[in-house]
């Protein structure tokens, strides 16, 4: 009952920036947390940033700290990662989701998922 729809996936050269989006809709007053998710091929789905809607807590992996944030908007039931100093080794599928109980590490704790947006870097 909560939808995810992520935004702003793209080809940038390594030490670009990208932002990416990820509109929620439904029972979005439902949801205690926002995560980013990231893909690549033949990999596991791995952590990367979360915030939560009230007060704005945030955690990040350590592979992303002092390169990217993250953000929201409660009036407009949005989350946003902003990507700077990007590297090859970040390309993967980023994917939005929802947790209704925690803001954590693990793709477990949460309990909706957008369809994914491609970020590509190149060398």
């Amino acid at each position: 009952q909560v939808q995810l729809v992520e935004s702003g996936g793209g080809l940038v050269q390594a030490g670009g920036s990208l932002r990416l989006s990820c509109a929620a809709s439904g029972r979005t007053f439902s949801s205690y947390g926002m995560g980013w998710f990231r893909q690549a091929p033949g990999k596991e789905r791995d952590f990367v940033a979360g915030i939560t809607w009230s007060g704005g807590s945030r955690l990040y992996a350590d592979s992303v700290k002092g390169r990217f944030t993250i953000s929201k908007d409660n009036a407009k039931n949005t989350v946003y990662l902003q990507m700077n100093s990007l590297k090859t080794e970040d390309t993967a599928v980023y994917y939005c989701a929802a947790s209704l109980t925690a803001l954590g590490r693990r793709a477990s704790s949460y309990d909706y998922w957008g369809q994914g947006t491609q970020v590509t870097v190149s060398s």
